[in-house]
C-alpha cells in the first residue's frame, strides 16, 4: 500500500469506524461521582449509570460523525486523518449526517427515560460539542473552555442520573482536569507542527496546523497546564480529605493524593516531550501512568468504602 492508499472498507465497517467506539473510553467519567459516593455498586445507582454511559456514547458518536464531516477536506489533506471513513470516502456527508441524528436522538431519549435532569445534561453537552464543531474550535482559549466542558459535563451527568450530591472539589478537579489534558494536547500538536517535539513527523508529508494553534505560543501553553494542574491537585488534596471523613481504620482516601500526584507529574512529562496528541494512547502506552492509576483506585476504593 502506498502513502496515498486508503484501504477500502464496507460501508458498515465503516459507519462503525467513524462513530469511534474507541473514544467511548472518555465516557467512563459517568461512573466517577457515584464511585466517589460509595453508591456504585447500589443496583439501582448502577443500572442508571450505566444508562447514562450509553446516553453519552450515542451522542458523543453523533459529534464525532458531525465533526468529521466538518472537516472532511483538512482530514483528506491529513496524513493521519485521511484513513478517518469520510475523508476516505468509505461514507458520504449524508449518510454521515443522518447517522448523527438517529444517534443523538437516541441518546436523549434514553436520558430522558432514565431522567428528565440527565437529558438536559446531555443537551447541554450537545450544545457545547456542536458548538465546538461547527463555529468555535479555531477559536483559541475559548476551544480549550469547550473541551474541558465536555469532560465537566460527562462527570455531572453521573450524578444526575443517580441523583446523588455532587461535591464541589469533585466537579474542579475534573474540570481543571480536562483543562491540563486539553492544554497538554494542543501543546503537544504546537511542538510537533513547529519541528521541536519528539515525536518524529511524516519526512515525505507535513502534518496540517489546525488554526486555532496560530492564536497559541509554547510558553503560554506550558503555562495553562501547569496551572491546571496546580489547581487539579489543590482540589483533588481536598476532595480526597473530605471522602477520608466516613469511618475508616485507615487514611485510605487522603494516601491516594500520592499516586493522584505522581501521575499527574508523570502525565506532564509525557506533555513536555510532545506526546500527549491522542491523551487515552499517551496513558494507556507508559505502563507507569498505568500503575500509578491501579494504586490509585485501590486506595480511592478502600476509602469511599470506609475500610
Amino acid at each position: 500500500m502506498t502513502e496515498t492508499q486508503v484501504p477500502s472498507r464496507n460501508p458498515l465497517v465503516a459507519l462503525l469506524v467513524a462513530i469511534r467506539p474507541r473514544q467511548w473510553l472518555k465516557n467512563v467519567l459517568v461512573f466517577a461521582a457515584p464511585f466517589a459516593a460509595g453508591a456504585i455498586t447500589e443496583v439501582p445507582v448502577l443500572l442508571d449509570t450505566l444508562g447514562a454511559f450509553v446516553a453519552f456514547c450515542l451522542v458523543s458518536s453523533a459529534t464525532y460523525l458531525v465533526n468529521d464531516a466538518r472537516d472532511v477536506e483538512l482530514d483528506r489533506a491529513h496524513p493521519v486523518k485521511r484513513a478517518r471513513p469520510l475523508a476516505a470516502g468509505h461514507i458520504t456527508i449524508p449518510v454521515a449526517l443522518g447517522s448523527a441524528l438517529v444517534l443523538a436522538l437516541a441518546g436523549l431519549v434514553l436520558a430522558w427515560l432514565i431522567r428528565p435532569e440527565l437529558a438536559g445534561v446531555v443537551v447541554a453537552y450537545l450544545i457545547c460539542t456542536t458548538a465546538y464543531s461547527l463555529l468555535l474550535k479555531h477559536e483559541p482559549v475559548i476551544e480549550l473552555g469547550l473541551l474541558a466542558m465536555g469532560f465537566l459535563l460527562r462527570a455531572i451527568a453521573g450524578g444526575v442520573a443517580s441523583e446523588l450530591p455532587i461535591s464541589q472539589w469533585f466537579l474542579i478537579v475534573a474540570g481543571f482536569g480536562s483543562l491540563f489534558m486539553a492544554a497538554g494536547k494542543r501543546f503537544s500538536e504546537l511542538e510537533r507542527s513547529s519541528g521541536t517535539s519528539a515525536v518524529e513527523a511524516s519526512p515525505t508529508q507535513p502534518t496540517p496546523r489546525r488554526r486555532s494553534l496560530d492564536g497559541y505560543t509554547v510558553g503560554f501553553l506550558r503555562f495553562t497546564w501547569a496551572i491546571a494542574a496546580a489547581v487539579t491537585i489543590s482540589a483533588y488534596c481536598l476532595w480526597a480529605f473530605e471522602v477520608g471523613q466516613s469511618p475508616s481504620s485507615f487514611p485510605w482516601a487522603a494516601w491516594s493524593i500520592v499516586p493522584f500526584v505522581l501521575a499527574i507529574l508523570r502525565y506532564a512529562i509525557v506533555i513536555d516531550r510532545g506526546r500527549a496528541e491522542a491523551p487515552e494512547d499517551a496513558v494507556f502506552a507508559d505502563r507507569g501512568l498505568l500503575t500509578l492509576g491501579a494504586i490509585w483506585l485501590v486506595l480511592f476504593t478502600l476509602g469511599t468504602m470506609g475500610l
